[in-house]
């Protein structure tokens, strides 16, 4: 998980610094995770067959610290957003970082059932649309 930790964070980060603007690094960060988990189909696995122990493990810590710096990172951007006008100052941002990793874990789950990783870099562009949509200032 410290792996998986580490590279994951290092492509948002390169994800976040390429953008021209906070919706454009959202929608980078979100194709960035994509790809992450096209290139790595066991990851999910792990994580997912570690989440059903009982007992708090390392590797569910782990998990925890990166979905909590990664919200970070979520938090920033869409309040960054708001500021500059590209996302709706109504926008609750707790629900929109919510809304942003449970469309990724959607498709993540929806592959899995599915058995083609790969469906999800098709599928990413339309989820990330719709995310867009929810977010965006009108003005």
């Amino acid at each position: 998980m410290e792996w998986v930790a580490e590279r994951l964070l290092q492509r948002v980060d390169r994800a976040i610094h390429a953008a021209d603007s906070p919706l454009q690094a959202l929608e980078a960060v979100f194709m960035a995770h994509i790809e992450f988990v096209v290139a790595h189909p066991g990851v999910p696995r792990l994580l997912f067959g570690e989440l059903q122990r009982a007992e708090d493990t390392p590797a569910k810590r782990m998990a925890r610290t990166l979905i909590g710096a990664y919200r970070e990172r979520l938090r920033g951007l869409i309040d960054t957003g708001k500021a500059c006008g590209e996302v709706a100052p109504e926008v609750d941002t707790t629900a929109a970082v919510v809304a942003f990793i449970g469309s990724i874990q959607g498709l993540v789950m929806q592959s899995l059932l599915s058995g083609k990783a790969g469906q999800m870099r098709a599928d990413a562009p339309g989820a990330f649309a719709i995310y867009r949509r929810g977010i965006r200032s009108v003005t």
